[in-house]
């Protein structure tokens, strides 16, 4: 039997291909203007302090959170295209709200609060997307697919900076066009540039994006929001209940893969700063390259996955995922005996605090040294503010290198393998609800992971803090292996297919 025409693959693929290119828009949407975003909240808000920065930050995944499972019901019953043109729009519309927020006379940091949740709540659509695939590929397509669209979602998150980067010499000043009331400069022309790709891509999603499903051997057949397109085939596999102990076991899997991985990013600044006696510029500029080069990392990795998961299985890679970040973050516990350095102003303005720990009664010659920076003004190594930095032993920066390489290995393996398993357990069943709550799950952690390691390790220290984070995916394991022979594919569970 003929599964499908060659008319309707090449049909299916280039709408595949158009899901592809709305994530990567989705992410540089969320990317572009990061770098910036303090710089510019100084500049149209002086009011505006770094506490406010955090929520404006999280704003975006708040946003994301809200509207994932709405769009994700709407893909269900309605035509995606609908979805997916309208929360384009959102986010097209957000940017340029964003760009003109320095325009009112007050409250200019709550324009940019709104502007930045309304761009999370167009990037909902990465629900639709992720369905959208979940449901136009096969078995044997859906690994692919998947690594593809979070390759896309990683090559946005790599590029959203380097546009930034290329902007910055437009200069803060820029060029003015008063009768638009517009500034064309660092900070609002990358956002413009968003909102031209978003009309772009809304362009692209008329002309070339059709609705296609198929089942898990790739037979098509005409959907309930397929408005037409599509084949009458009998949907004959959409019988049987879905394993919701396998759906939540996934939810929270994904969860702690994301929080980790936020933990991991909220901490890298504040942890090398602390460490290794680096200024804000150093801190920023090493980091950068640090992260740029696990984002290649990752790249490379999405790809190599789909061709191991043929020959091992997504359950055996994902367990191997949490393991590599589990090694990841136990490396990365102190285990020397050498202190950080402590910021010499602290001791210079005597701010040590009176009730200081039993350690600092120790031998002149077991304290830690103190940093004094060559320009003196300043202040860096580890604040005396932060008790455990006069017992916490030093956290290598080799330490540093080899879990940051490990982590950026561990985490888009699990990423990919999070959503592959979870579309084939959900089946040939409209996936929007079930897609709109995962990407949910996702953004919620991304909203509790800087939160978490902020409050731990400022309070309690890199040990405690990594230690709990071990302990959460110790945990995360011991949950994949009690449901492991529950994730298995739709079909497969009901005996349509062999495993």
């Amino acid at each position: 039997d003929v599964v499908e025409t060659q008319e309707h693959y090449k049909s299916r693929w280039r709408s595949i291909w158009i899901m592809y290119l709305t994530m990567f828009l989705s992410s540089v949407g969320f990317s572009i203007v990061i770098m910036s975003v303090w710089p510019y909240l100084q500049k149209i808000d002086p009011t505006a302090d770094a506490s406010f920065l955090g929520w404006i930050i999280a704003s975006y995944s708040i946003g994301q959170m809200v509207a994932s499972p709405l769009f994700g019901l709407w893909s269900n019953y309605r035509p995606r295209r609908e979805p997916l043109v309208i929360s384009t729009a959102i986010s097209v519309a957000a940017n340029c709200l964003y760009a003109y927020v320095h325009v009112p006379h007050s409250h200019n940091k709550y324009y940019m609060l709104t502007a930045r949740a309304l761009v999370g709540f167009g990037a909902g659509n990465v629900a639709v997307v992720r369905s959208y695939i979940a449901g136009a590929t096969s078995l044997t397509e859906r690994t692919s697919a998947m690594a593809n669209t979070s390759a896309c979602q990683a090559v946005g998150f790599i590029l959203g900076p380097v546009f930034q980067t290329c902007f910055t010499l437009i200069g803060e000043e820029g060029v003015t066009w008063k009768f638009l009331c517009l500034q064309l400069n660092m900070y609002t022309t990358p956002v413009l540039f968003g909102a031209v790709l978003g009309v772009i891509n809304i362009i692209l999603i008329f002309a070339i994006f059709r609705e296609h499903r198929v089942d898990d051997m790739g037979r098509q057949y005409k959907s309930i929001n397929s408005d037409g397109e599509g084949s009458d085939v009998l949907d004959q596999n959409t019988e049987g209940s879905i394993d919701h102990v396998a759906v939540v076991a996934l939810n929270i899997l994904f969860f702690v893969i994301l929080f980790v991985f936020a933990v991991f990013e909220t901490i890298a600044t504040p942890l090398t700063m602390d460490m290794y006696s680096w200024t804000r510029k150093e801190a920023v500029f090493n980091n950068g390259i640090i992260l740029s080069a696990i984002g290649i990392e990752s790249v490379i990795a999405f790809m190599v996955v789909k061709t191991l998961a043929k020959k091992t299985g997504e359950r055996a890679i994902l367990h191997a995922g949490l393991l590599i970040v589990l090694i990841g973050f136990f490396i990365l516990l102190p285990w020397g005996k050498k202190l950080p350095n402590i910021q010499w102003q602290d001791i210079k303005n005597n701010s040590i605090p009176s009730t200081a720990p039993s350690e600092m009664l120790a031998p002149f010659w077991s304290l830690p040294e103190l940093q004094l920076p060559s320009n003196h003004t300043e202040p860096v190594g580890c604040p005396v503010a932060q008790s455990w930095c006069l017992n916490t032993p030093m956290i290598y920066l080799a330490q540093y290198i080899s879990s940051d390489v490990l982590i950026g290995l561990g985490y888009p393996v699990c990423n990919v393998m999070s959503y592959t398993l979870y579309s084939k357990v959900l089946g040939p069943k409209p996936q929007g609800v079930y897609m709109g709550w995962l990407t949910a799950s996702g953004s919620g952690a991304r909203i509790l992971g800087p939160v978490f390691v902020s409050q731990i390790y400022t309070h309690l220290g890199p040990r405690w803090a990594f230690s709990l984070i071990c302990g959460v995916v110790v945990v995360s394991l011991l949950l994949l292996e009690i449901v492991y022979k529950r994730l298995i594919a739709f079909s497969v569970r009901y005996g349509r297919i062999q495993e």
